[in-house]
């Protein structure tokens, strides 16, 4: 077998197209991997020297912007609300703002909170909070309404959990009470049957905490067109409005005076509050884990992966001819001579261009991300920080992928035998499932296409953590995949090993 695998590797590296060939492929990956960054607001292109976003308890980014009445409370104690409903304010539809004062016609839509139409956003929220403090990214619990969801208790960013479900127009009690580091979150009906929706347990909560109302609502996605491709969606801010009223709160408040402040932003400064019997109370932004896409911030490690799509390409093509060139030279048959156990040619000519695109899938993958992130960042383009863990998987990822695909095209050169047919079946079964995931599909086709074909190994590129409590359209175009990263890529090699197989088949009971 060694020598099989000795005289496959040479003649791979003698054919100088195909030597060439894979360079450009490395040289794809890497090139439009740096390239594709685009320019942000960051850095030296924006008015900030850099773009931070606050850190959760937990270690991840988050959103905390939200409207807040507050106050300290020192110790244990409880405040107790009615939540009246909440309303709200969408973006409008691009190119479409509310109607003109004077005719009634359509105006274009402008961008910020509360200048679109009535509605809610499906996680806008309104309820109570207990907070250390009022610093973005610090520790918190909070019992509130959503917009289509239900009442939730949420804690730390990350952290959800459903309560009774129900619009958000129908009026509910709210109630948190803290004991120590244990915060427990409750609602009713009627304020005076209780149900605990959550207890949780705040380490390192400290003895005097801010805790009231609070109202926030995040970026909406509008679908167009059926979600189709990269143009398939648009966000912009929502804005939701909390009524409350019955205010009541036990334990040591500081004062009599309730504040009113914009957590994470300053468009609204802190000022003192005179709450009455009933008040209202307005926020936009979130409260949940930062996440990149469409309504999100930034982007991830994953687009200096882009050349991916390219250098595939190039791959298919040599991988293929590696095969079906020995048939039309006729070669085949000096090689059937040689090696008569036939299955050892197919096996060897696998690992060797296996083995070879791996190679350089990896050393491409490590070479873009270490540089892209710099070009990014240098761009202004805010850059979700990815662990090393992730950053190893995205390089030995790339390689496999890369790897898989070429195994898979030599078989269905062994199969079909002749090059220009053969370089269409590996284009079609490998590259364009992907191309039309990201271009012209629906949502549903899309997802389906990257669950049952060759491309589901892309997966493997996929950084972005999707969260239950964030919309985000999750779709393959924001960075999202049906399948987890290495489920993703054994749907690769499972047709890899199939059309390998039937490949060895072929060539036992055909003449060469």
């Amino acid at each position: 077998m060694r020598a099989v695998l000795h005289a496959e590797w040479t003649k791979l590296r003698t054919v100088r197209g195909w030597v060439v060939a894979l360079a450009c492929a490395a040289a794809a990956v890497v090139g439009l991997g740096l390239l594709t960054g685009g320019q942000g607001s960051c850095g030296r292109n924006g008015p900030q020297p850099e773009c931070v976003l606050p850190v959760g308890p937990e270690g991840q980014e988050v959103t905390d912007h939200f409207a807040f009445v507050h106050r300290s409370l020192t110790g244990d104690g409880s405040i107790t609300v009615r939540l009246n409903g909440l309303t709200g304010t969408l973006p409008a539809k691009p190119g479409m703002g509310g109607p003109d004062p004077a005719d009634g016609t359509p105006q274009v839509a402008e961008r910020g909170p509360g200048d679109g139409r009535p509605g809610l956003a499906p996680w806008a929220k309104g309820g109570l909070i207990i907070k250390d403090g009022t610093r973005p990214g610090s520790t918190y619990a909070a019992i509130m309404m959503t917009g289509a969801h239900g009442v939730r208790m949420q804690h730390d960013y990350v952290h959800d959990k459903a309560g009774q479900p129900g619009p958000a127009s129908t009026p509910r009690w709210l109630r948190l009470t803290r004991a120590g580091e244990t915060i427990t979150g409750e609602e009713s009906a009627d304020g005076t049957t209780w149900t605990v929706v959550d207890k949780v347990r705040l380490p390192g909560l400290p003895a005097t905490v801010e805790a009231g109302t609070f109202a926030t609502s995040p970026q909406f996605t509008w679908i167009l067109g059926g979600g189709r491709g990269v143009s398939g969606a648009m966000g912009g801010p929502s804005e939701v409005t909390a009524a409350f009223d019955s205010l009541g709160q036990q334990g040591t408040w500081s004062g009599a005076t309730w504040t009113r402040s914009t957590v994470g932003g300053d468009a609204e400064p802190s000022r003192p509050e005179q709450t009455s019997a009933s008040f209202d109370v307005t926020g936009s932004g979130d409260i949940a884990p930062a996440v990149s896409g469409i309504s999100g911030i930034g982007t991830t490690i994953s687009q200096t992966l882009a050349g991916t799509f390219a250098g595939l390409i190039l791959v298919v093509v040599v991988a293929t001819m590696t095969m079906t060139a020995e048939y039309r030279r006729g070669l085949i048959r000096t090689t059937v001579a040689a090696v008569p156990r036939r299955a050892r040619i197919l096996l060897a000519k696998a690992a060797v261009i296996g083995a070879a695109t791996f190679a350089l899938g990896v050393l491409a993958a490590a070479i873009v991300i270490f540089f892209g992130q710099q070009v990014l960042q240098a761009s202004g383009v805010y850059l979700h920080p990815s662990t090393i863990g992730t950053q190893v998987r995205l390089v030995a990822g790339t390689g496999l992928l890369l790897a898989g695909a070429a195994v898979l095209a030599l078989a269905l050169g062994a199969l079909l035998r002749r090059g220009l047919t053969a370089v269409v079946a590996g284009i079609v079964v490998i590259v364009l499932p992907y191309l039309l995931a990201m271009t012209v599909l629906p949502p549903e086709p899309a997802q389906w296409l990257l669950r049952v074909t060759p491309a589901a190994a892309f997966a493997v590129q996929q950084s972005a953590v999707s969260y239950p409590q964030v919309d985000d359209y999750p779709v393959p175009v924001n960075g999202y995949f049906p399948l987890p990263p290495w489920a993703g890529l054994a749907v690769l090699a499972g047709w890899a090993a199939l059309a390998l197989g039937l490949a060895v088949l072929s060539l036992r009971r055909r003449d060469a």
